[in-house]
């Protein structure tokens, strides 16, 4: 078992020892590599200054990640490519850069890095991006001098079969598939060793996108008692459809996640395309969003009303997911255990997914919901609730579904069901919302629901009575 970490950065590899390891990869960057390109600014992953290409398998591409939120142990076996890697020579721009010049895309300039390497991230699997692609894709980068006018424009501008792939030019990744262990960070190439170490450190703390942790390490200096990464067990990177059911692996990123319900859950989809950057959810996976346990996780409403199992140790015991929480990050979970997959119907029912934030792309939750009926005609058969945001958890609705059961989908009916749905409900006040903001969205969802599910339906159908 190795005893240090090691790593590429524009194909130069590198390796890291004792407490160096738990620095993060920007800062690494920027005081070891002189990598000086790389920028930091707000230390949680939503500026997108400190944007990085990462790679971690012999299959994959390279993908933009926040590097100020990453420590260099979780990132042991990768290949980091930064703005200063990107061009083949000192005297020739890669042409994302040769394009922000000519576009006017800088001024300070202090974000340019970042916007170059989340574009030149979208040319490595794609030659044209459309705008509609664009401004996804940079949905995790700010400026504030240029504005994104010329930027896009100079994305729109870019022919990407010109530029030089970076899984071509940097190839080759550190052979280091073996277990390694530095300090308090664990990262085993077997589940078994896992479960051993997650047994023996009270605590630990797994980590795999730390998207979440990460922040907490910059801004509330958090020190795990241990930490752990299942990154190396080949057989958590799972992704697949299986009797109508989706197999996640807990490796799976959210990206990966994304893509890959695209076509089978589009109303899930469609939440995941705001759930947060292309940063973001290159990094974080859904296993991770599941184990955090937060009351606003956008994954967990569809989650509960698709009834979603959580397999623990490789199957040896499974847990609904809404008899999983037992508190605010409180869990049905022993220290020996580990989530290992998830297993998510795919809902054929009527069903219909709630976020609401101040910001649309992003932005942390202030409430979350998820509606499924099994109908037949206009009379409900089954309904199923979720709501996040109004309790300690992501919680369903029980006498809200029972009140739903065998009625007509009448807009009285939802309109009933929204003031019982208000009634089951506990939401604080906090910086995102006041509880009795809470409260009223808790209601007016459901006759929203129906407006959006039945309301012209019904006009029509009493149009031509």
């Amino acid at each position: 078992m190795r005893d240090y970490i090691v790593l590429n950065i524009n194909g130069k590899t590198h390796r890291i020892e004792g407490d160096a390891a738990f620095q993060t990869l920007a800062n690494y960057l920027r005081q070891d590599v002189g990598a000086t390109g790389t920028k930091i600014v707000c230390e949680e992953g939503d500026c997108g200054a400190c944007t990085v290409l990462t790679r971690r398998a012999a299959d994959a591409d390279y993908r933009p990640v926040n590097s100020c939120i990453l420590n260099l142990a979780q990132l042991d076996g990768s290949s980091i490519v930064t703005v200063e890697g990107l061009s083949e020579t000192k005297t020739v721009l890669h042409p994302v850069q040769e394009a922000m010049v000519q576009c006017h895309g800088a001024q300070c300039g202090y974000c340019t890095p970042g916007f170059v390497m989340a574009m030149a991230g979208m040319f490595e699997v794609c030659d044209r991006v459309n705008e509609k692609q664009i401004r996804d894709g940079l949905t995790g980068n700010l400026c504030r001098c240029t504005g994104y006018e010329p930027i896009i424009k100079a994305a729109l501008s870019v022919d990407g079969a010109s530029a030089a792939k970076m899984r071509d030019r940097y190839p080759e990744l550190p052979d280091a598939g073996d277990s390694v262990t530095v300090g308090r960070f664990c990262a085993p190439a077997t589940l078994d060793e896992a479960i051993s170490f997650k047994r023996g450190h009270p605590g630990c703390t797994i980590v795999q996108g730390g998207t979440d942790v990460g922040v907490w390490v910059n801004k509330r200096n958090y020190a795990a008692p241990a930490m752990l990464s299942l990154s190396k067990i080949a057989s958590l990177n799972e992704l697949r459809e299986e009797d109508g059911v989706i197999v996640v692996g807990a490796n799976t990123t959210l990206a990966d996640f994304e893509t890959f319900i695209t076509g089978r859950i589009p109303q899930l989809a469609g939440i995941m395309a705001i759930f947060g950057s292309p940063q973001i959810k290159n990094a974080g996976t859904l296993v991770g969003n599941i184990a955090n346990g937060s009351p606003i996780g956008d994954t967990l409403p569809y989650l509960f009303v698709a009834g979603a199992m959580l397999e623990l140790n490789d199957g040896a015991r499974s847990v609904p997911i809404d008899r999983f929480y037992l508190g605010y990050r409180k869990f049905d979970l022993h220290p020996d255990e580990i989530i290992t997959r998830v297993r998510i119907s795919i809902v054929h029912d009527t069903l219909k997914l709630y976020k609401v934030s101040r910001r649309k792309d992003l932005d942390i939750s202030a409430f979350t919901a998820a509606i499924r009926l099994a109908m037949t005609g206009d009379r409900i058969d089954r309904a199923g609730i979720a709501y996040g945001g109004v309790a300690p958890t992501v919680i369903r609705l029980p006498r809200t579904e029972a009140f739903l059961a065998g009625k007509s989908a009448t807009l009285d009916t939802f309109e009933h069901a929204g003031r019982i749905a208000r009634d089951e409900i506990k939401p604080i006040s906090d910086v995102r919302g006041s509880a009795d903001y809470r409260l009223q969205l808790a209601e007016n969802i459901m006759a929203k629901f129906w407006y959006e599910v039945f309301g012209e339906t019904t006009a029509l159908r009493l149009a031509h009575a």
